[in-house]
């Protein structure tokens, strides 16, 4: 096994739930293995106030969140990123930076609790079941093998936890 501490970027569009979710799950629990961050390609500017309760919900830090541009994380001085996933469709559509080191990419997609609309158990139960598709994600991505796989190997493995349960697209087969 490495020593090696991996920097993960999750992207959103607005980076204030899916995003802000993943960056929080994979923070705890991959710490000491795994730097987590998050930002968006049109930042609202503020975390969603569901995913932050969520996140102390289920036993997660919920303090020091912030919606940010991912072209912060692509100045020169920020951290070099390993791995970048998309859990959205609009960001996996758009173009990104350049980011340098060329780090491994796949689209983890899933529906955006923010989206729901009624009254606020619905909204809860909608965060709940993002939190819990992220989370099978995260858990099934820190314990890859990542030292023992090449990188078309670990290209396989990321885009296949992307189609795990919850996907909102899904790629054929080969």
């Amino acid at each position: 096994m490495t020593d090696r501490t991996f920097n993960v970027l999750f992207l959103c569009t607005g980076n204030t739930a899916r995003s802000v979710l993943a960056e929080g799950i994979l923070r705890q629990d991959g710490a000491g293995r795994f730097n987590a961050f998050s930002a968006g390609s049109q930042p609202k500017g503020v975390v969603n106030p569901f995913a932050l309760q969520t996140l102390a919900e289920h036993g997660y830090p919920a303090e020091g969140y912030r919606s940010k541009s991912w072209d912060e994380l692509a100045l020169p001085g920020a951290p070099q990123m390993d791995f970048i996933f998309t859990v959205c469709d609009s960001a996996a559509g758009e173009t990104c930076p350049i980011w340098p080191g060329h780090p491994m990419t796949s689209h983890w997609g899933i529906e955006d609790p923010a989206a729901v609309e009624g009254p606020d158990f619905v909204k809860r139960a909608a965060f709940d079941t993002a939190f819990r598709h992220m989370k099978n994600r995260i858990s099934a991505f820190i314990n890859l093998p990542l030292a023992s796989l090449d990188r078309l190997a670990l290209s396989r493995k990321l885009r296949d936890i992307g189609q795990m349960d919850g996907a909102t697209t899904r790629i054929p087969q080969e």
